[in-house]
């Protein structure tokens, strides 16, 4: 470990005492990269840096300061092994220090509650200017100038923990010196004059602000700030004075903080880890987030804060625009697929991420993810599962209560993280007494306390409001609950000041004031200062405010009634039409909350930014928004519809998608116009892999308006043509007979006419639909599964590449080749974890309950059970209806353990060797030749497959051990077949049925 300081002369300390750090130019490269926080200085940057004028062999004498620093910092490392501290990365070099004194200064300064203790040790590790020898280099001055300000603000907060602890006559000395050296320094003024007050010395106190006003008009023209102004009134008031506590004071939750310290140290050590801290509304979360942030940043830490909107408007994956800014697009290429599009963007993001990583220690904050949406917290899990993202601490905070299902599925989702969970409950007494103290900055009899405590449950932000209230009023009636104080504490603030911030309310949590004031029709800065002062509202900038807590923005906005809640979002959108046009998402936001004719225009602009964005779940938002705020005009309705179902295609809403495609249908076809028609019908090209239609009747329906279609299209149209006879195919499915089969072969010569690989991909799905005609067609079935896998994964088109392995998993477990099933299993499972896609877990979910049952797995039961638990809710009626009680009567009657009774039908498709089979065994008990006959010569085709495995949910045994059974009934030679089925048996590993086999043959 090495010890550097740099607040004064550079100077670096080993375990064994000072190293020596050789000349002014080895000096200087070590304090330029230490002033990098870890981060990479390339050695171009390094060069221009040292020399005004760089020589010839610049690039060489770099490299020899940098090897005597190494020998210098690590005289112990052996020879030949890479160095540790001073390294080699990329284009150029960094240091990755622990310990420098301007870091600890910084963190000390920094950390919201800092005792005088801390504060004073912090001042102690100043031995001189800082960065001394190098005040006149450039590269030098801005961090000089950054820390020279903190050690100011050192002095002042030094000053406000005197104030706190009531030793004002011993901070007006230092106080005096302070606005002497800095007289522009309004907080330093406004803390001597506290001091002076609380000494006893009013006049004294009048004077030195008089001195400041003074000061100010002559140098710089200006009146005193709020501060100044709101201390000379309270002083001439008499009033109790306190110093201002930061926002995020924070008091208590030491045990937190070690706790996010702890998991700092692992991400520091190279991996990346997650914290999640909840608590109810109040509690602290965000005010603890800060406090470490704080802590961090000043450890060298590079840190991001996301805060999330609720309903203000903003894109949905509003932290990643902030943490990112310019680095990675957010924006996909044009045409292309969506869900490849998405995978794209998380995979930039977290490359992005890993950069950033490697350069220095990486902290991503994410406040209030119950508000995230759907989007942010898919890319945030992608994230948190990338193994290539090290070096990163990922802080999300929530609400404990009412989750929203999309946090709930994160929250399952990272499970597998281990994420370190921190609850925030309430402050204990002593803890909530302290809280009061910081607020009110004096202190307040115990009773008093102890009846806050009892009231709010050690709440911190109910603890403040009712600490506020009992020092206006300490007779005051107190409210029931948290509103109510903040209501009663409202109604106290001038009428025009309450004016003021329910306008606020409405335009959202953080505050333009130039919009506000547009609004309100007036100057409001007096009015904002007010309930800044008063608690309500906070500062983070220069012409913007920030409701306090969201409690205060709640209760002021749902206070409001409806009436006028609707009339100002749309005057604020009207504002914002003048103001910033091109702010779809926050006109659309304001506008759709007004109910006003505007909100269909800005919707749609704001969805189809979602799309461009892949942001499919915040695009059905708004589509859905703007659709049932829609008119009556056909073709706007049937834009919207299909812009509705685009998203809903892409989320996995497959029962909605078709509900309002059965209505696009109508609407298409009320127009007379077969183009528009055909592109409706074509559109909806979602891939399918179950042969029984989710809704046969919605299928009917548009087989025929397809068919009406294809006469009344043009010629010309044979893109549209192919699609029509693609979506026909997949319509009919296996109820179409010839002509079913027809149109997906012809749908597919087109597709390859014309080389459109997506449209290819679309007519192979018909074709595999179309693969059913008769038993045995597994062979077949994989060939269009292989193309399909080819064709999408060359394109970038995921879901398609997806349909083939699933395809190819139900083909090879059909021809008892499980290693080749397994694998194409997993290379589903890996894009559906890449691309967001969960109905794939359904159907490998299922396919591994079919290996259990095949294997001889005791858990093969409870295996099928839980993959039919993932149905529900799925939209996939067809796949669902019935399957969990045919997969286990299946699995009985394979294991001998259930008798058959099967006389069901046995339709072409997924399922169609299993029932052939079933009834060929019933045929077999009842002696009924002719049927036997029949069956015999309908299974032959399929000899070489597992009957039923074909589905990739369930299976039977292998076929030949079905027409074994037949042959021996009917009188027929069996051997060959029983040898085939032992053959089957064995190749996949099925014990039961290998030993129930061998005999017969």
């Amino acid at each position: 470990m090495v010890w550097f300081g740099v607040l004064g002369p550079l100077v670096a300390e080993g375990e064994r005492g000072p190293l020596a750090l050789k000349g002014p130019r080895h000096r200087a490269v070590l304090a330029r990269l230490l002033i990098a926080r870890g981060r990479v200085v390339p050695v171009d940057v390094l060069v221009d840096d040292l020399w005004p004028d760089p020589p010839g062999g610049a690039v060489g004498a770099l490299q020899t300061f940098v090897s005597a620093l190494r020998r210098a910092l690590e005289p112990d490392r052996p020879p030949r092994t890479p160095a540790g501290l001073l390294i080699t990365s990329g284009p150029g070099y960094a240091v990755r220090a622990e310990s420098v004194d301007a870091w600890s200064f910084e963190a000390a300064v920094t950390t919201p509650g800092a005792t005088l203790s801390q504060v004073d040790e912090a001042l102690g590790l100043w031995r001189g200017p800082a960065y001394a020898e190098f005040a006149d280099e450039p590269w030098a001055r801005g961090e000089i100038n950054r820390l020279d300000e903190l050690r100011l603000l050192a002095v002042e907060r030094r000053a406000s923990a005197l104030l706190e602890l009531g030793r004002a006559a011993e901070a007006v000395p230092d106080l005096e010196a302070h606005v002497e050296a800095w007289p522009l320094r309004e907080d330093g003024w406004r803390l001597l004059a506290l001091a002076l007050y609380r000494a006893g010395r009013q006049g004294d106190a009048l004077g030195a602000l008089r001195r400041a006003r003074q000061v100010l008009a002559a140098e710089l023209g200006v009146d005193p700030g709020p501060g100044l102004r709101q201390a000379e009134a309270d002083i001439l008031a008499h009033a109790p004075l306190a110093a201002p506590v930061p926002a995020s004071h924070l008091v208590g939750r030491a045990n937190e903080l070690a706790r996010l310290a702890s998991e700092a140290a692992t991400a520091r050590g190279g991996r990346l880890r997650l914290a999640l801290i909840s608590g109810e509304a109040g509690a602290g979360k965000t005010a603890l987030a800060e406090a470490f942030s704080a802590q961090l940043a000043g450890r060298g830490w590079t840190t991001a804060w996301g805060a999330s909107p609720d309903d203000e408007g903003l894109p949905a994956v509003w932290p990643w625009t902030r943490v990112l800014g310019e680095a990675v697009s957010l924006d996909p290429e044009p045409g292309g697929d969506p869900v490849a599009a998405r995978f794209h963007r998380h995979r930039a993001v977290a490359a992005h991420l890993a950069a950033l990583g490697r350069t220095s220690p990486l902290l991503l904050v994410f406040d209030d993810l119950q508000w995230a949406g759907a989007e942010t917290l898919t890319l945030l899990a992608s994230v948190v599962a990338d193994p290539s993202v090290r070096h990163v601490l990922v802080v999300g905070t929530h609400r404990s209560t009412d989750l929203p299902a999309t946090l709930a599925d994160f929250l399952g989702r990272v499970a597998r993280a281990e994420p370190t969970r921190v609850y925030l409950g309430g402050l204990s007494a002593a803890e909530a007494g302290d809280l009061v103290r910081a607020t009110l900055g004096h202190d307040v009899p115990a009773p008093t306390t102890a009846a806050i405590h009892r009231r709010s449950g050690g709440n911190p932000f109910f603890v403040r409001e009712l600490a506020r209230l009992f020092d206006a009023d300490s007779d005051a009636v107190v409210p029931p609950g948290v509103r109510d104080v903040v209501r009663h504490r409202l109604s106290r603030l001038p009428a025009a000041t309450q004016e003021v911030l329910r306008r606020a309310a409405v335009l959202g949590r953080d505050v333009d004031l130039g919009l506000l004031g547009t609004l309100a029709g007036t100057d409001v800065l007096d009015d904002v200062e007010a309930a800044v002062r008063a608690g309500f509202l906070v500062e983070p900038g220069p012409g913007r405010v920030r409701f306090a807590h969201d409690l205060v923005r709640d209760t002021l906005y749902h206070d409001l009634s409806p009436t006028r809640r609707a009339r100002w979002h749309a005057g604020t959108g009207e504002a914002l039409e003048r103001l910033r046009p091109d702010d779809v998402d926050a006109l659309a936001h304001h506008f759709l909350l007004a109910e006003s004719p505007a909100a269909v225009r800005y919707a749609r602009l704001a969805a189809e930014r979602a799309e461009r964005r892949v942001a499919p779940h915040e695009a059905a938002r708004l589509w859905r928004a703007a659709l049932e705020r829609a008119g009556d005009d056909v073709r706007e309705r049937l834009d919207l519809i299909m812009g509705l179902v685009r998203a809903l295609a892409v989320t996995g809403s497959l029962a909605e998608a078709r509900e309002h495609r059965a209505e696009a249908v109508t609407l298409a076809e009320s127009l007379g116009d077969p183009v528009l028609t055909a592109s409706v019908l074509g559109a909806f090209d979602v891939p399918a892999v179950w042969t029984a239609n989710d809704d046969p009747e919605l299928a009917a329906r548009i087989a025929t308006v397809v068919e009406k279609t294809l006469v009344a299209l043009p010629p010309a149209r044979r893109a549209e043509r192919a699609r029509l006879l693609a979506t026909l195919a997949l319509e009919l499915r296996t109820t179409g007979g010839d002509r079913g089969r027809e149109a997906a072969f012809e749908a597919e010569a087109l597709a390859r006419e014309l080389a459109d690989p997506g449209l290819l991909a679309f007519a192979l799905n018909a074709r595999f639909m179309q693969a059913f005609d008769r038993a045995g067609l597994a062979p077949e079935r994989a060939r269009i599964g292989r193309e399909l896998v080819d064709v999408a994964s060359s394109h970038g088109l995921v879901t398609f590449a997806v349909l083939g392995h699933l395809v190819l998993v139900q083909a090879f477990s059909a021809l008892a080749d499980l290693p080749a099933a397994d694998t194409h299993a997993a290379a589903a499972d890996r894009l559906a974890e890449d691309h967001d896609l969960p109905l794939v877990g359904v159907f490998t979910q299922w396919y591994r309950a079919l290996r259990a049952s095949i294997t001889d797995d005791p858990a093969a039961e409870a295996l099928f059970r839980a993959a039919a638990a993932r149905l529900p809710g799925t939209g996939m009626t067809g796949l669902e209806d019935g399957i969990l009680a045919f997969a286990l009567l299946c699995h009985r009657v394979q294991r001998g353990e259930s008798t058959v009774d099967y006389a069901g039908d046995a339709p072409h498709g997924l399922l169609y060797e299993a029932r052939l089979s079933l009834r060929a065994v019933a045929a077999i008990d009842a002696g009924d030749v002719p049927a036997m006959t029949r069956l015999y010569d309908a299974l032959l085709p399929a000899e070489a497959e597992l009957a039923g495995a074909g589905s990739g949910l369930l299976t039977l045994r292998p076929v030949a051990f079905y027409l074994g059974e037949l042959a021996t009934a009917l009188g027929r030679p069996a051997t060959t077949h029983y040898r085939q089925a032992l053959h089957l048996a064995r190749r996949c590993h099925a014990p039961h049925w290998i030993a129930d086999l061998e005999p017969r043959t």
